[in-house]
């Protein structure tokens, strides 16, 4: 019986496949390229280590998106793949921000302002005193952390936002 439905779906695709040839005969290789639209939104937020933007905006203030997220959390994942793919946001951040991924739960030490920021096991997993320190010891996930350009705190925003949610909050934190 399954044999008979695999046979049933391959000749659909394939018989799909010769009516599609047949009545698109003229496609060029123009018309199978990707439009400008496709690929404005395969594009991504340009992510920075917390280092790298530190080291950036020294050289040009700017303020700093930090998305604090761990690898076990579902709506984390879900912002990765809905919100920060979003074609607004990802131009949003481009031209406003330096955008940092970081995640809560990373082992190596970071130094910063004279201080070293280490990884603390607590229980089956841990948190980053950095992390810690940047959600004032509020640790939720995800979570964005604002920064302006003196790498001042603006506001810490808990919780997955969409597109729309988070375009408001960010004109609210360029703004600052």
């Amino acid at each position: 019986m399954s044999r008979l439905l695999i046979a049933l779906v391959v000749g659909a695709v394939a018989t799909a496949g010769v009516a599609y040839t047949t009545l698109s005969p003229s496609l060029s290789e123009a018309d199978l390229a990707p439009s400008a639209s496709s690929l404005t939104e395969a594009v991504d937020i340009q992510w920075m280590t917390w280092e790298q933007a530190v080291q950036a905006n020294t050289a040009n203030p700017k303020p700093l998106f930090i998305d604090v997220y761990t690898d076990w959390c579902g709506w984390c994942k879900r912002m990765d793949a809905t919100t920060f793919k979003d074609p607004k946001v990802v131009q949003f951040v481009a031209d406003n921000f330096y955008a940092v991924k970081f995640d809560a739960e990373q082992k190596g030490d970071i130094v910063y302002d004279g201080t070293t920021f280490t990884f603390q096991k607590t229980g089956q997993r841990g948190v980053h005193a950095l992390a810690a320190s940047l959600l004032d010891g509020r640790l939720s996930y995800p979570s964005v952390v604002y920064l302006n350009g003196n790498m001042e705190r603006i506001m810490i925003s808990p919780g997955f936002k969409d597109a729309d949610a988070i375009l408001v909050e960010m004109k609210q934190a360029a703004g600052s």
